[in-house]
């Protein structure tokens, strides 16, 4: 090609593609520099936080697909045995039912009570019920020795059947202590988003 009838425009072209590394081309000189320590540190933190948040949502939407049941707040109160019934033949298929029966007086009942409200905070998505054996139109089959009991449902099948459940505790016992019992059995769902968002949280900050 006759170089000498080219425009000067792409006479200029052609010169930079034939020496790319001139002393004009800062581009490519930039692209060659070493990167400095605190560069790479920079770039590797802001990577792992970009990663973090990205796990957070996969886990998030995950387990949105997963949580399709109903949610609830608080521990509620049954009043009577039909009510109890209801609570275990119409709640949906997917929820835990905790039921915990009591007596006014009667040694434990009161602090597995406090315990459960705990317990009704950190696992939204299991039902925790709580009905006097006087109430519940059993009490000779619910007698002061076997209280407290704690009966544990899922899809109207009885799951746990603890009576006196708080000879398995210490004499002083606290709500993860009834979370550890339970837990023990496989009765309440699994808390590792939870956990995994702390986790993330604090990292971030």
């Amino acid at each position: 090609m006759d170089q000498e009838n080219l425009p000067a425009a792409k006479k200029e072209i052609l010169r930079q593609m034939s020496s790319p590394s001139g002393p004009k081309d800062d581009s490519r000189a930039n692209l060659n520099r070493k990167m400095s320590v605190q560069e790479y540190e920079l770039l590797k933190e802001e990577d792992e936080v970009c990663l973090k948040k990205y796990r957070k949502r996969c886990m998030q939407e995950m387990h949105d697909k997963l949580s399709f049941g109903p949610k609830f707040e608080g521990v509620h109160d049954l009043d009577s045995g039909e009510a109890f019934l209801e609570v275990i033949e119409k709640e949906h298929y997917s929820t835990v039912v905790v039921v915990h029966i009591y007596k006014i007086g009667v040694k434990g009942c009161e602090e597995l009570n406090n315990c459960l409200d705990c317990l009704a905070t950190e696992y939204p998505t299991v039902k925790f019920c709580r009905i006097d054996a006087v109430a519940s139109g059993a009490s000779e089959r619910f007698s002061d020795e076997v209280l407290p009991t704690l009966l544990v449902y899922k899809a109207g099948e009885l799951l746990g059947n603890f009576l006196a459940c708080t000879q398995h505790l210490n004499e002083e016992f606290f709500a993860t202590d009834v979370e550890a019992f339970l837990n023990s059995y496989g009765l309440l769902p699994e808390k590792e988003l939870a956990a995994l968002e702390d986790e993330e949280d604090n990292d971030v900050e």
